[in-house]
């Protein structure tokens, strides 16, 4: 979503952000299309109208259009007539599917609900006086309009509800452009975000506690031969440590840490960090065991607990052993499990840990792959919660087994199949 007041530079900027984005699906919805029609009696005194007042728009229609467009479908827009000042039919827009839908509009951030459809809110921040010489410009060159008119309406309605509507809903922005088209800096970091998203996995973008590290051919090979029904236990053991220790790496990497300036042996100083000292781990016995010995490579001496379930059935989970370390309401825990699949065991593994007092934001679950039901069970119901995994997978089946997946994990690690 893009807003601004009026004559901001809202529109250059969403043009160069398409620009820039060439090698991607990307539509443009303004908000200026979803104007109500003006009846015969508001025509005849269209003077006294003001066209930015939040009820001037059409809200639920558009509404109904984006969302509309968040599910991958196309939609017809409408298509306003400034002249006339209605809302014409038949010059109807189509709105094809894209990957990026950009809205753009004064009062884009004025409502709550559109503001909840809106993964990016930029605010378009520009100087009073310039966007007044350029909305004189734009209302007598391209909607017949002359120099007076448009300077009444602007001191009768525009300039006080942009102060009341569109100037506070500045705050709701993510983004805020000074100089709008003119600042290239903002709108190239901009346009990084929206790549970086992009690369995300589908539900990334969903749940935000949700990480997968960014995928190389080194990892990709890593996962063609544990996936391999004929690799031998010697290999699969091998890459497979490989791939654990690269999770737990990954995962190290999203604990607290604190600042700290020390000195080199050339005398320098280097603005280094500290890492999270109270940190343990649980493992999901006994797949969860094969993470361990990566663990402690990583974090010497670190404490490790141990969690036992058993699945009574396809849709449920019972706690048979657990044992942990006395302290672990105070440290930070990283839960151990190769594979999650329905999420039933997940969840009882979590619930445990914050019956223990351990806070929820403390816990990050790492995994080498991860089917999308139980990223959705578990990413819902812990959703300050971090679940880190190397590889999301398609789906699960009939017996609740990732699919295209790798196997049982322990059988194969441990040589036990």
């Amino acid at each position: 979503g893009v807003a601004g007041g009026t004559a901001s530079g809202k529109t250059t900027v969403c043009n160069l952000i398409i620009s820039q984005l060439h090698d991607q699906r990307v539509v443009l919805v303004n908000q200026d299309s979803f104007y109500r029609s003006l009846t015969p009696e508001q025509l005849n005194n269209v003077k006294e109208y003001n066209f930015d007042h939040p009820d001037a728009f059409n809200t639920e229609l558009l509404l109904s259009c984006m969302e509309t467009l968040k599910r991958g479908e196309a939609v017809t827009t409408p298509n306003y007539d400034f002249k006339t000042h209605q809302s014409v039919g038949p010059g109807s827009k189509q709105v094809n599917p894209a990957d990026i839908v950009i809205l753009e509009g004064i009062l884009v951030l004025h409502d709550e609900r559109v503001r909840d459809l809106l993964n990016m809110k930029i605010f378009v921040d520009t100087d009073s006086d310039l966007r007044l010489a350029r909305r004189i410009k734009r209302d007598t060159v391209e909607r017949g309009r002359d120099v007076q008119n448009v300077l009444d309406q602007y001191a009768k309605f525009v300039k006080p509800s942009f102060d009341e509507f569109i100037l506070p809903s500045k705050k709701y922005a993510d983004i805020i452009i000074p100089r709008g088209g003119d600042n290239e800096v903002a709108i190239d970091l901009i346009v990084q975000h929206i790549h970086t998203k992009l690369g995300q996995h589908d539900l990334c973008k969903i749940y935000p506690n949700l990480f997968v590290f960014f995928s190389t051919f080194q990892i990709g090979g890593m996962h063609t031969l544990i996936r391999d029904m004929q690799t031998t236990n010697h290999d699969f053991v091998f890459y497979a440590d490989r791939l654990i220790r690269l999770v737990v790496e990954y995962g190290l990497g999203h604990l607290p840490f604190t600042e700290k300036q020390i000195i080199t042996p050339t005398g320098s100083i280097y603005p280094g960090v500290v890492f999270c000292k109270r940190l343990c781990g649980v493992s999901v016995i006994r797949s969860g065991e094969s993470m361990e010995n990566a663990l402690r490579a990583c974090c010497k001496g670190i404490k490790i607990g141990k969690i036992l379930i058993h699945g009574e059935r396809n849709d449920g989970r019972q706690l048979i052993y657990e044992k942990l370390p006395s302290d672990i309401s105070s440290r930070h825990v990283l839960l151990l499990d190769p594979v999650l699949a329905s999420g039933n065991s997940a969840v009882e593994a979590v619930s445990l840990l914050l019956s223990k007092g351990v806070p929820e934001s403390n816990i990050i679950f790492l995994n080498l792959i991860a089917a999308p039901q139980g990223i959705h069970v578990i990413c819902k119901k812990f959703p300050k919660l971090k679940v880190i995994t190397s590889e999301i997978d398609e789906t699960l089946d009939d017996d609740l087994r990732v699919i295209p997946g790798m196997g049982e994990f322990a059988d194969r690690y441990f040589g036990t199949d």
